[in-house]
């Protein structure tokens, strides 16, 4: 029988591919932080009314949120917003591909944060899924760079080899600090933890987005409540798709969910090909076969 969390962590890849779809349409309207703060401003109104529609519909309790919840929602918020800024300043970087290829072992250092913070166990074989899955996800990422390996080895020092391992950091200290947060709160069970989660995050982040806005591009703000016929369907998918990322976060181990997650890439690989034509190079072949057969160990070894 499949694990919940697996076609649960599929739904929350599938749906965040859909999302970065729709943001690509707002990039010509709005600066990278307004396209950025429309995936919140338009999704914590749909996060909260998801929080209440569950509440009713289970007639449970909301959680108690605890001095641990807090804190780690907030460090999960913050860092997911500096390993978004991060990522999104790479491409002002003149290798952006070398910092982009290193951002991807975001999926490893999960799993450290998840041992070190949570003491969350690994098995043998899902560790070595999961490095499998990351030579697949990198020999992707250097395929459609068109970057040598040479260069990228080479380049480990570089600024732009740092900021993407900074930014893969990041990420993971949310998705671990994710967890931590909704398994603080205890019952009344996994939706009703995982809704209440988002809801606070999505609201956190959205009023720290808010205030750097109004601070650095003021006319930003503007804009995007402009831009609401494509932004409310953003924000409609990403809330969607972090409804799923958390919810699978709390029922399984982070870097178990991130892992999975990343067949993502997979999605975009196959809309590339049977959509748009593209054709597949060789070491794309091999990427996509060794994302797969990661994969597959890695669900085997759970």
């Amino acid at each position: 029988m499949i694990e919940i969390w697996i076609p649960i962590t599929i739904a929350a890849a599938f749906l965040q591919n859909v999302r970065s779809a729709l943001q690509k349409h707002l990039r010509g309207q709005l600066s990278v932080s307004g396209a950025t703060f429309v995936r919140f401003s338009f999704g914590f109104p749909l996060a909260i009314a998801y929080l209440i529609g569950l509440m009713l519909l289970l007639d449970q309790p909301l959680p108690q949120p605890n001095a641990r919840f807090v804190a780690f929602m907030a460090s999960g918020g913050i860092a997911q917003i500096l390993a978004t800024a991060l990522l999104v300043s790479l491409f002002a970087q003149r290798n952006f591909a070398v910092g982009t290829t290193y951002s991807k072992t975001e999926t490893v250092q999960t799993a450290i944060f998840g041992i070190v913070i949570l003491g969350d166990h690994l098995s043998t074989g899902a560790t070595l899924g999961i490095m499998v899955s990351l030579a697949g996800v990198m020999a992707i990422s250097l395929a459609k760079s068109e970057t040598q390996l040479g260069a990228i080895l080479g380049a480990l020092t570089s600024r732009p080899a740092l900021i993407g391992i900074a930014s893969g950091s990041f990420f993971g200290i949310s998705a671990v600090s994710y967890r931590a947060a909704s398994l603080s709160l205890g019952g009344p069970g996994f939706l009703m933890q995982a809704a209440f989660t988002l809801a606070c995050v999505t609201v956190l982040q959205t009023a720290v987005m808010a205030l750097y806005m109004r601070w650095r591009e003021p006319g930003q703000i503007s804009l995007t409540l402009a831009s609401w016929r494509t932004a409310i369907w953003v924000g409609a998918s990403g809330v969607a798709a972090s409804a799923c990322w958390f919810t699978a976060m709390t029922i399984q181990n982070a870097a178990y969910v991130r892992a999975l997650g990343q067949i993502e890439l997979l999605f975009t690989l196959a809309a590339a090909h049977f959509i748009f034509r593209e054709r597949t190079t060789r070491l794309e072949t091999i990427g996509i076969t060794l994302t797969v057969a990661g994969i597959l160990w890695l669900l085997l070894s759970t």
